[in-house]
């Protein structure tokens, strides 16, 4: 029996995922997105019908004022409509109506005229449930205060994703696009953008993107890429490409990127006590003693059988698909699977091992 002193090599969790930094290549696409492809947003206010007396009711003034105007603006072309004109007064006991939000996410390929997306709308009344309602025709815009066009109009009915919230629902298909909301991938000077994703944005990774473009498209040694900061590669498609950039921009999305060594990493995630640990993280000797933890071994060990059979538990897995974590990997996993310890004890461990400055990573605690 000996006592839980480890001298040991360490990071830590329930789930521990040991991730190495493959030498084998990536391709462009992989790591980037092309600047101007992005998700854009198109809102709108409007109200929903038909509800079982569970509306924001005539006391909610701003619902009842909606519906008045919205009955004027119907008045103007219909005259059956303005000879029976309702007043807040004479529906001042409405409570199937309610006023909404209506919010719908344009993809970041871009949209054209007669698409349909989905749309959510959220109660910003005194309703007390939006089900079984029906969106009236409601006209939406972009999310912007310097464009007044209405690019939308969205209606039908709302149904309720999660019971527990029944004043937010969703209208499938429900945003019908009146105008092209197309993603601009390419600047007027002929350029466009590379940006790395979060997980792989470094200088290193940005110049190696840059010098791999450069060496399959420049040519007579021209430089067409370069890297404006870890997560921005400005690329400029040649001139007589311009026209039809596509065959380009396909040609630089399929390069191969040698993935080279990144930072070290440590991802502790506290909620689900889970930690993602990359292959090239290290740490320092050290002795580590934590609730008195002891662990068992004996020696000679036994010889298995079929009535003894020698059984391994492990609780970490260790992720390696290009064998290039080596020893250092496995070290760091056969340490780890020497704490039979709870999830919660580990990211302890694991933190005063970077608390002590032991723990060489950077620590990234969700």
């Amino acid at each position: 029996m000996t006592k839980r002193w480890l001298p040991i090599l360490m990071a830590l969790t329930g789930t521990v995922l040991g991730l190495c930094a493959p030498a084998a290549a990536v391709k462009v696409a992989d790591i980037t997105r092309i600047g101007g492809q992005r998700t854009n947003v198109i809102v709108g206010m409007g109200l929903i019908v038909g509800l079982k007396g569970t509306g924001d009711g005539g006391a909610y003034l701003p619902a009842t004022k909606y519906l008045v105007g919205m009955l004027e603006r119907l008045s103007r072309s219909d005259p059956a409509v303005a000879t029976n004109l309702a007043t807040v007064k004479d529906l001042a006991s409405a409570n199937n109506v309610a006023i909404v939000s209506v919010m719908a996410t344009v993809p970041r390929d871009g949209v054209r005229n007669g698409d349909h997306i989905d749309c959510t709308v959220n109660s910003i009344g005194a309703a007390s449930s939006l089900k079984d309602g029906t969106l009236f025709v409601t006209p939406m815009r972009i999310a912007d205060p310097r464009v007044a066009r209405f690019v939308a109009m969205a209606q039908g009915q709302v149904v309720i994703e999660d019971p527990t919230v029944s004043t937010a629902g969703v209208i499938k298909g429900g945003a019908v696009l009146e105008a092209d909301l197309p993603a601009r991938y390419i600047e007027d000077d002929g350029r466009f953008w590379l940006i790395l994703d979060d997980a792989a944005a470094s200088w290193t990774n940005a110049s190696t993107i840059a010098k791999v473009i450069n060496d399959a498209e420049g040519t007579s040694g021209e430089t067409l890429a370069v890297a404006v900061d870890p997560k921005n590669v400005s690329v400029s498609i040649p001139p007589p490409e311009r026209e039809r950039p596509d065959s380009f921009i396909s040609r630089v999305q399929r390069l191969p990127v040698p993935m080279l060594a990144t930072e070290a990493r440590v991802v502790i995630n506290d909620r689900t006590g889970t930690m993602i640990v990359t292959g090239d993280v290290e740490i320092s000797p050290v002795v580590i003693s934590h609730k008195g933890l002891t662990i068992t071994t004996t020696n000679p060990p036994p010889v298995p059988s079929l009535r003894n059979p020698l059984v391994t538990q492990k609780t970490l897995v260790p992720l390696d698909t290009t064998n290039q974590g080596g020893a250092k990997l496995q070290d760091l996993v056969n340490a780890l699977d020497q704490l039979k310890v709870p999830a919660e004890d580990r990211i302890t461990i694991i933190k005063e091992l970077y608390r002590t400055g032991k723990l060489h990573a950077k620590l990234i605690v969700e």
